[in-house]
């Protein structure tokens, strides 16, 4: 007979068999894929090449503006969307300058490739 174990709990602390747990996203000549809330132009996922205070500079980067399958955006950070064909993720741009930066979130690899497969939604 053969078992499996998904996790484990001791004394509170959950324990996932190594290579199983969530990692951060592969970064692109050292910059971190994130994702970044503004005040007043939406939410951005993409590559962070600068940050000074309320100002952030995005490469590759998509604009979130609707989704579907995650309930908020920690969640779309760890786990990406579970329906990707009922978001509106537009095209990727080169390059992106973000004022009022209010929330920037580390991605998960997982996170950043459904994002990457989201079909690019337009009119």
């Amino acid at each position: 007979m053969k078992t499996t174990l998904n996790e484990l709990e001791i004394n509170g602390v959950v324990y996932v068999p190594k290579g199983t747990e969530m990692r951060p996203a592969q970064s692109l000549d050292g910059m971190k894929y994130v994702i970044a809330r503004t005040y007043s132009a939406g939410v951005f996922a993409g590559y962070l090449a600068h940050r000074e205070g309320k100002e952030a500079t995005l490469k590759n980067a998509r604009r979130l503006w609707y989704w579907s399958g995650a309930s908020s955006l920690s969640q779309l950070a760890m786990e990406g969307v579970k329906n990707p064909n009922d978001c509106k993720f537009p095209c990727e741009v080169s390059l992106v300058d973000l004022t009022e930066v209010i929330e920037v979130l580390d991605v998960t690899e997982e996170a950043r490739i459904c994002i990457a497969n989201v079909p690019v939604w337009q009119q």
